[in-house]
């Protein structure tokens, strides 16, 4: 009897641990608040070519379906939200981009029930002022430090955050930096 109780109790505390991790942290109006204060924003939409998916694939390694991605624009920055699968299910980022780094990225919503240390200061810091490592292949231009049983979160994370960098330098936000250094040189 008294070991059925103590199984119970141990497995119902593991439940709570496990249920800890998921939750909704930040919604959309939110993150437009955190990239843009007091400032009303409205929807861009970036167009998908064939070349763009590829790329986005690559970057991914898996299939990009959408033939466009919706994101906020305004002066050199560009606010972004992607899903990824972490183990099983979706993890939603929001990654905020400005002169073709991050500024800040965070987790919005966490459905899994371990991993969930990536939405910590101490591991989002990494991303901060990270570009894209203009190679053969896209990555990120500094590596970033994994977190023990949250290896799937990690590395969906890296992906958002290298896709957020590829998309942002195909918007008419980025492409304002580039004319404006083309001719200061």
């Amino acid at each position: 009897m008294f070991l059925r109780v103590g199984l119970a109790a141990i497995l119902m505390a593991f439940s709570v641990l496990a249920s800890a991790q998921r939750g909704t942290f930040m919604s959309a109006d939110e993150l437009r608040e955190l990239a843009y204060p007091g400032q009303p924003m409205s929807w861009q939409t970036l167009w998908v070519t064939g070349e763009q998916r590829a790329s986005m694939e690559a970057i991914l390694d898996h299939s990009f379906r959408s033939l466009r991605v919706r994101y906020w624009g305004k002066g050199q920055r560009t606010t972004w939200v992607f899903e990824e699968i972490g183990k099983e299910l979706p993890i939603t980022f929001g990654v905020i981009v400005e002169h073709d780094s991050i500024v800040e990225i965070v987790v919005m919503e966490y459905r899994e029930s371990r991993g969930g240390e990536v939405r910590y200061p101490f591991f989002t810091q990494q991303f901060k002022g990270l570009g894209l490592n203009h190679g053969d292949n896209y990555g990120l231009n500094s590596s970033i430090d994994g977190i023990t049983g949250a290896t799937l979160s990690v590395r969906a994370m890296k992906k958002i955050a290298t896709l957020a960098l590829f998309c942002h330098q195909l918007t008419p936000f980025a492409q304002v930096e580039h004319v404006e250094q083309a001719s200061q040189s």
